[in-house]
């Protein structure tokens, strides 16, 4: 359903992502990234850009890969210290992109989130490097509502004191070719009808324009050092989550009915999920509690400057790619 707001990371897959230019003047230097995340949604995507930047890449991974020109697969985890300094040794910046988004309590999101972050900064400073750009949430804005939005908020508080040249990006809901989130959606309203969340507004980004971003962060930029951004579609206001339902069925050519599932409800259906499918469910208790949140808009005062990025993907154009994307690779 919406489980997309506020996720950065993904599980699989990956669509064509926009192009971007080179690292600029003032970080030309740097051309080799420590990367977490990249064999996900977003980390696939920013991978891909970065090669087309002319970036050396070193990518964490827990699986074997197979070879790509210009990576270097570094086997480990988070959780794994020892892989974390083999994966920033001979770095000159870490982007990290991994997360948990699902986790059975909190100690599970900690795990990931927060002890991980910690490793991965604490590897960082051994290995010398002192650019660090890190992917947040939305969810981080309101803690108390759950426990991955705790989890990265308690992560943002790590990066901010560590000392380093750090950046901090809260991503909003993120859609395009590749994710499995906003597919659920897709396939909800390919049948005529979307269940939404209770009455409320979110703001969006294509994976593209996401990218594109990460890497434009990556070079030292004097007016992104010690900054927090959040960045969407441009859309002012965000999108109410009604009209973005309808906007996935016009991508679909399709005249859709929406259904906003009161918050008891929506509480009801992942407590089901969870108990049908395990550790699988896509739709959790916790997700449940900030998908109920009324306000997940970005913050524009919080935006990226407009001299170093811009969106470039229309939400109406993203979404018909989208779905074009699901349909060639029998996904709907």
């Amino acid at each position: 359903m919406w489980q997309a707001f506020g996720r950065a990371g993904g599980h699989i897959g990956r669509g064509p992502p926009s192009g971007a230019g080179p690292p600029g003047s003032d970080g030309a230097a740097l051309k080799t990234v420590a990367l977490t995340g990249a064999t996900g949604f977003v980390g696939g995507a920013t991978l891909d850009l970065l090669l087309g930047a002319g970036w050396q890449v070193r990518a964490l991974t827990r699986r074997s890969q197979q070879p790509k020109p210009g990576v270097l697969w570094v086997d480990g985890a988070l959780d794994q210290p020892e892989s974390l300094g083999r994966l920033c040794e001979g770095a000159d910046a870490v982007l990290h992109i991994a997360g948990v988004v699902n986790a059975a309590d909190a100690a599970g999101f900690e795990a990931g989130n927060v002890t991980g972050t910690a490793n991965l900064l604490q590897a960082a400073k051994a290995q010398g490097i002192s650019r660090f750009v890190h992917v947040s949430s939305l969810a981080a804005r309101a803690p108390q509502l759950s426990h991955y939005g705790a989890s990265k908020a308690m992560a943002e508080k790590l990066v901010a004191t560590s000392l380093l040249d750090w950046t901090i990006l809260r991503p909003p809901g993120v859609y395009g070719p590749g994710d499995t989130d906003v597919l659920e959606m897709f396939k909800m309203a390919a049948k005529g009808f979307c269940l939404l969340p209770p009455s409320g507004r979110g703001s969006w980004i294509h994976v593209g324009d996401l990218a594109r971003l990460l890497v434009a962060l990556l070079p030292v930029h004097e007016d992104a050092t010690a900054r927090t951004f959040e960045a969407d579609d441009g859309e002012p206001g965000g999108w109410e989550h009604g009209r973005f339902a309808r906007a996935i069925g016009w991508a679909l050519g399709r005249r859709i009915v929406t259904i906003a599932a009161p918050r008891p409800l929506l509480f009801a259906a992942a407590w089901g999920d969870r108990l049908v499918r395990g550790s699988n469910a896509r739709l959790t208790p916790d997700r449940a509690s900030y998908m109920s949140h009324p306000d997940w808009v970005i913050d524009r005062a919080a935006a990226p400057p407009a001299a170093l990025w811009q969106p470039q993907i229309g939400t109406l154009e993203g979404l018909k790619a989208t779905a074009r994307w699901y349909k060639a690779e029998g996904w709907l």
